[in-house]
């Protein structure tokens, strides 16, 4: 996460954010037709992508507020079916800002074998520590479901969900879809690497947590932060 906060955004430059970010996602393959989702939080609660809408048709105006309690004015379209696990996110990580939800190829592979990705790159360090976890299957937007992706993002910022997909948090959408797109590039490596079969090496917890504690200073991140 990035530990410089970066200026509060307006409604409108947060709905085109979101906009933006799911469309990209659709672009880069990393969720296929109308799968996955991406979310903000706003004011009391939060801006979501909507339930079912194609991602080239989504405007702005299609994004939708639900409200800290849940709340949903009946003028806006249905807000996404995951919407509870956004929620739960947010209220049990209130350093978290953004959520992007995918349904990746080699991500969703390892989530169906209920497979984590373990420290076989020193890159699973940038989702926050030694794997990258993979939470139990639930059914889509249940309160079970949103309990599993919460603990798995306890002390993580990405994790895959068993028979699902996966899904990574940021300061925002875009932080949360360059997270995404890492999973996903990891993910493509270990199935490659299981391909090739065992034995191979896993970094170490000490190896992994210098890694962890290099990357929240890497790039310019040290410098703004000063």
């Amino acid at each position: 996460m990035n530990p410089m906060k970066r200026a509060k955004r307006s409604e409108k430059a947060v709905r085109a954010a979101i906009v933006a970010t799911a469309q990209r996602m659709s672009a880069l393959g990393l969720s296929p037709g109308r799968t996955g989702n991406v979310s903000q939080r706003f004011d009391d609660g939060l801006l979501i992508t909507p339930s079912g809408v194609a991602y080239d048709e989504l405007r702005p105006k299609d994004i939708v507020f639900v409200a800290g309690d849940g709340a949903v004015d009946a003028k806006q379209l249905k807000p996404s079916s995951e919407t509870p696990f956004h929620r739960a996110i947010y209220a049990a990580r209130p350093d978290v800002q953004a959520v992007v939800h995918c349904h990746a190829m080699n991500a969703t592979v390892l989530a169906s074998a209920h497979r984590p990705i373990p420290a076989f790159h020193y890159m699973v360090a940038a989702a926050g520590g030694s794997d990258i976890p993979c939470v139990p299957y639930a059914t889509f937007g249940t309160d079970e479901l949103s309990r599993h992706v919460a603990a798995g993002l306890a002390h993580r910022n990405a994790c895959l969900m068993g028979n699902h997909g996966m899904v990574a948090i940021g300061e925002t959408p875009e932080d949360a879809l360059e997270l995404a797109a890492t999973v996903e590039m990891l993910a493509t490596q270990y199935v490659s690497l299981l391909a090739i079969g065992g034995p191979f090496h896993i970094l170490d917890a000490d190896e992994m947590a210098r890694v962890v504690e290099k990357f929240r200073g890497y790039g310019q991140r040290a410098q703004k932060a000063r």
